[in-house]
């Protein structure tokens, strides 16, 4: 079952369960995809929309979600918070497991070794082995923060 597939498999499910929160999130979820299909459609490129381009959009509306709840967390906005985390976790539920920390940096450290980069001018080396192998599994905006300490502290 593809992701686009799955994603209205559980709207549907939704719709059913009348659960306005998830319902919400699948309607914006499937207004993004829509817009994918269109832009893939028109563009000089013509292509079919697939599960990579999907993931691409459910990590932009994260990280969207992501930057409105500090901002709602600074401004004490509580309501509007957990509309939000509410979103997070619906949009998360069709990514891989991000990684934790803790092996965010084993990892960073592994490759920094492999690389054998050993300054701030290198990062790019590492931060394109990370890509290569874990696109799907790390925070980015973490990892490029860990790495540049891991090398700036050598």
């Amino acid at each position: 079952m593809s992701l686009r597939e799955k994603i209205e498999s559980d709207y549907k499910n939704a719709l059913k369960s009348k659960d306005k929160n998830r319902i919400s999130t699948y309607r914006l979820i499937l207004s993004g995809i829509k817009d994918l299909d269109i832009n893939n459609r028109s563009g000089p490129n013509k292509k079919e929309t697939d599960d990579e381009d999907i993931k691409k959009l459910l990590k932009k509306m994260i990280k969207q979600r992501s930057e409105s709840i500090e901002v709602y967390k600074k401004n004490n906005r509580g309501d509007l918070l957990e509309i939000e985390e509410n979103e997070v976790n619906v949009l998360s539920e069709y990514l891989p497991k991000q990684m934790s920390e803790e092996e965010t940096i084993s990892i960073c450290k592994k490759i920094i070794a492999k690389t054998g980069a050993s300054s701030i001018k290198e990062m790019g080396k590492v931060m394109g082995e990370l890509k290569q192998n874990h696109s799907d599994t790390i925070d980015f905006s973490k990892a490029g923060a860990l790495i540049k300490d891991l090398l700036s502290n050598k």
